[in-house]
């Protein structure tokens, strides 16, 4: 009986972990802001700056490799670089403090984007100052910009809130189409939810 007692408490401290760690996005850059400069290495061992992409538009995702929110967004944004490799670059992000979290390392990042084939540029922001001028506070945390550079939409990549829900709205492929069609996007923050991102030291 003391046994399953400590397994209940157990599983039931796990659970308000994870729920602590779980974060809503909240607004930093506005509509119209410019984004932020970067200069990072990606996994193909190359440095990549803002500067490089000029496409019609950037999707930037701030995102890591252990995050069950991220893998359960991964063939999303699989489907958002098929669908959109033409006209969108998408780049991802890696924030998180790989010395608490050695799932998240760079090589790790290396290993997760073979795996599930993932063919966006995947950079590793070791500083964590890039998702700081972002104001990127969980993961996944997506910035959509112009072709100036200029934000056009901070939000979710669907409307599936948590690993396990089912879509029913794909957010982020309704939001670019409008985009690249010259259409308003109504609600340009529509905020994601994912685990905090896992900063080397307190956010003051």
């Amino acid at each position: 009986m003391l046994s399953f007692r400590i397994v209940v408490i157990l599983l039931f401290a796990v659970q308000i972990d994870f729920f602590m760690a779980k974060m809503e996005s909240v607004i930093s850059l506005k509509t119209g802001d410019n984004a932020p400069g970067f200069n990072l290495k990606g996994i193909d061992d190359k440095m990549h700056s803002l500067d490089d992409y000029s496409k019609k538009g950037l999707l930037v995702i701030f995102m890591c490799n252990h995050c069950p929110f991220v893998k359960a967004k991964i063939e999303a944004i699989k489907e958002l670089h098929d669908k959109f490799k033409d006209d969108i670059s998408i780049v991802g992000i890696n924030s998180n403090d790989s010395v608490k979290y050695p799932d998240d390392d760079f090589e790790s990042m290396k290993a997760v984007a073979k795996e599930k084939g993932l063919e966006i540029d995947y950079l590793v922001d070791e500083t964590q100052e890039i998702a700081k001028k972002y104001g990127a506070v969980c993961t996944p945390d997506p910035f959509l910009f112009d072709s100036e550079k200029k934000l056009i939409f901070h939000g979710r990549i669907d409307d599936a809130m948590n690993p396990e829900a089912e879509v029913s709205e794909k957010v982020m492929i309704n939001n670019i189409e409008k985009f690249l069609n010259g259409e308003k996007i109504e609600k340009d923050f529509d905020p994601s939810i994912g685990c905090s991102i896992k900063w080397k030291e307190q956010q003051t």
